[in-house]
């Protein structure tokens, strides 16, 4: 019984001694917690699938790699994002640019829209609105029986308008009246280069060809330094060539017709329909100028080159056309142009087509003269020129 208070101190000892040990584990255990809810928070602090892309400022601050780290898992993130974002937030980001270039693109067509083009003499001058019978595209027409004289048609036919390579008609018969040699070289030079119209030319500066080539190339091809040279290269030089071919048309009375140069890139070379119609009469009686005119091609040796020429009228080459002399004829203030020497229905006709809206509608517009003719009386019966319209 002597031993029991010695047993109850050592118990309560041990108790105290337990209970001492148990308080520090009890903190430990505390600040384990604590770490672990530090730990959490952090970890919800961290970008999740609301709020990536948002670098964790504190822990980059801190730790430098962290940062670079930050940033990089950033940027992985948007790009992620912008892969999954919806195609209809892609086309609205786009729309901006979309809209700017469908305007600018509207803005071009307007401007082209816009730009102004210039009109033939004809057209400001109200041609093109006077009607006919045959609604022909050529705001000038005449169409007269070689034999007779007789006008089978007629639309604006006293009108004065430039004539463009026409003009060449009136060239051609001035070298062949000459009696110039054909087989004369002569030179192409810079003087034959074209500064009315800036047009092109394969014959280059240096180029040395005979007389009656540049004849052929003029009257078949159109050839602008061809027919520059041949009046360049007439005795007396330019000047005195465009006298002549002036003084000529004076001879066949044709009073509405004036001549600045041979090749009729100048829009002050003009002329009338009746004017023309003289010309073609008279141009068909020289052979050189039916045959070279209505030839179909020509190859010239150019060096070591061998150029092709093919004729600007397609008409010479169907066979449902018999032409005997023919010329085009084209630059924006004359319009297209034809005038031809021609058969139909074995009447000897003369047909002048000036001021053509359409590359190919003068060719049209003699297409469908041809077929009234072929097919229906003439609509203008009876009416007969003066002898002094066409030579006899």
């Amino acid at each position: 019984m002597r031993h029991k208070p010695q047993l109850g101190a050592f118990l309560l000892m041990l108790a105290l001694s337990l209970g001492l040990t148990s308080l520090p584990a009890h903190a430990q255990s505390g600040q384990t917690a604590s770490k672990t809810a530090d730990k959490s928070a952090k970890k919800k602090d961290k970008p999740t699938s609301v709020n990536k892309g948002q670098p964790v400022k504190a822990k980059a601050k801190d730790n430098p790699q962290q940062k670079v780290k930050a940033k990089n898992k950033a940027a992985a993130n948007n790009s992620v994002q912008r892969a999954k974002a919806p195609a209809a937030n892609k086309s609205a980001k786009n729309a901006p640019s979309a809209v700017k270039q469908v305007r600018m693109q509207s803005n071009a067509h307007s401007a082209q829209q816009a730009r102004p083009v210039r009109a033939s003499f004809g057209q400001m001058a109200g041609l093109h609105a006077t009607s006919d019978a045959l609604d022909l595209h050529s705001s000038v027409a005449l169409v007269v029986d070689q034999d007779t004289h007789e006008v089978l048609y007629r639309k604006n036919d006293h009108a004065v308008l430039p004539i463009a390579s026409l003009t060449k008609l009136m060239t051609g018969l001035v070298i062949a009246e000459s009696k110039l040699s054909m087989d004369e070289p002569i030179r192409i030079t810079q003087d034959d280069v074209d500064t009315e119209k800036g047009s092109s030319s394969r014959l280059a500066v240096g180029t040395v060809l005979s007389r009656g080539d540049l004849m052929h190339l003029s009257l078949m091809s159109s050839e602008n330094r061809a027919a520059n040279a041949l009046g360049r290269t007439f005795p007396g030089g330019m000047d005195n060539f465009v006298d002549k071919m002036n003084s000529r048309a004076k001879q066949l009375g044709m009073k509405d017709t004036r001549y600045v140069e041979p090749t009729g890139l100048s829009s002050r070379n003009q002329s009338s329909a009746g004017d023309l119609a003289v010309l073609v009469a008279v141009a068909y009686k020289e052979p050189m100028l039916r045959e070279l005119s209505t030839s179909h091609g020509r190859e010239v040796e150019v060096g070591r080159r061998t150029l092709q020429y093919n004729n600007t009228n397609r008409l010479v080459k169907n066979p449902a056309w018999d032409i005997g002399l023919q010329k085009t004829g084209y630059i924006s203030e004359a319009g297209r142009c034809l005038v031809m020497q021609t058969q139909v229905s074995g009447r000897k006709l003369i047909m002048v087509f000036l001021d053509s809206a359409g590359k190919l509608s003068r060719l049209g517009d003699a297409e469908r003269v041809r077929q009234w003719l072929e097919s229906k009386p003439p609509l203008h019966s009876g009416q007969s020129l003066p002898r002094t319209y066409l030579p006899g």
